[in-house]
């Protein structure tokens, strides 16, 4: 399984709860889409996840840019993913960045609102934020590789899967 997670803004800790600490947990790999905030912070992510892969956000210091890249790419159940915190100009620059990229999917955060949408020429996923929604629903991304391409849904801390679909290879 794949979890995506983004925006924790903490200083010390991961502020993981619920099912989404058990998925970090139980996941093969874990990607954040940026704005841990502080190094302590990535460290903590790194006790609990079996494999991280980051990008670094707007918010977050000098310790975490110098260890983590603004943008990159990761393959997983047959897909190309681009990942990035977030791009000037919204959906269209962010699908410009995954067509650049040769994605298939782009993961983002920034936003804090959980999200997918399939109706352009790459699939845009923001996992939302676990810790600090900003009146937007707590969330995180699991994502399972199936014959047919990648099993996405949107859950809650709590455990409730409020959004599902399935993505496919665009090219």
């Amino acid at each position: 399984m794949l979890v995506v997670v983004s925006d924790t803004h903490a200083r010390t800790d991961h502020r993981l709860a619920g099912r989404t600490l058990d998925a970090v947990r139980e996941a093969d790999l874990v990607v954040h889409a940026g704005d841990f905030n502080r190094e302590p912070v990535l460290d903590a992510f790194h006790d609990v996840s079996t494999e991280l892969l980051g990008v670094y956000g707007n918010t977050d210091d000098d310790a975490v840019r110098d260890r983590l890249p603004r943008a990159r790419n990761f393959e997983y159940g047959g897909l190309t993913f681009a990942v990035t915190h977030t791009r000037r100009g919204g959906p269209t620059a962010l699908s410009l960045f995954g067509r650049e990229r040769d994605a298939d999917v782009v993961v983002f955060g920034h936003s804090h609102r959980p999200m997918l949408d399939r109706s352009g020429p790459v699939a845009l996923l923001n996992p939302g934020s676990h810790a600090q929604p900003r009146g937007n629903r707590s969330g995180h991304a699991e994502l399972d590789a199936v014959t047919d391409g990648v099993r996405c849904r949107l859950v809650t801390p709590d455990g409730e899967a409020f959004e599902r679909t399935t993505l496919t290879r665009r090219r």
